[in-house]
């Protein structure tokens, strides 16, 4: 399966470890995780070798192929949002999904419209350790 792994670069960048994780538990699985990139410490430098367009188009192709888009949304992101956005608007068109994931923690800083998602294309999960992260992967994404 073809993820796109969605998490914050230039906001806060807290939900990293987990993003971490998740990516590590999906290529467990045997999954290609497109944007493994994110992830990386220096991920603003390596960013900036593109231009804000190539980022985009390069972005768009991605969420166009992927299968399921997977969010960590624990951060505050306008590109994280605009990435559920944009493949939820075309979930029905495409039968792509999202898995949607935030920290119990930070719930009072994120988005009402992002835990609140309950679109039909759309599992928005709260996680409490990385340990639940393991297990949630391993349930939306496990091979058995």
């Amino acid at each position: 399966m073809r993820i796109y792994l969605a998490c914050t670069v230039r906001g806060d960048r807290a939900g990293t470890a987990a993003g971490r994780v998740i990516c590590e538990r999906l290529q467990h699985h045997g999954h290609e995780v497109l944007t493994t990139h994110l992830l990386a410490d220096d991920v603003e430098t390596a960013e900036s070798a593109l231009t804000e367009e190539a980022v985009y188009r390069r972005d768009l192709e991605w969420l166009s192929s992927c299968d399921v888009l997977v969010a960590e949304a624990s951060g505050s992101s306008y590109g994280v949002g605009f990435e559920v956005g944009y493949v939820l608007g075309r979930a029905r068109a495409t039968s792509q999904r999202v898995l949607l994931l935030y920290n119990a923690e930070r719930r009072g800083a994120i988005s009402r419209l992002i835990i609140g998602n309950c679109d039909e294309s759309c599992t928005t999960v709260e996680y409490t350790s990385m340990q639940d992260l393991v297990t949630i992967v391993d349930r939306h994404f496990g091979q058995g």
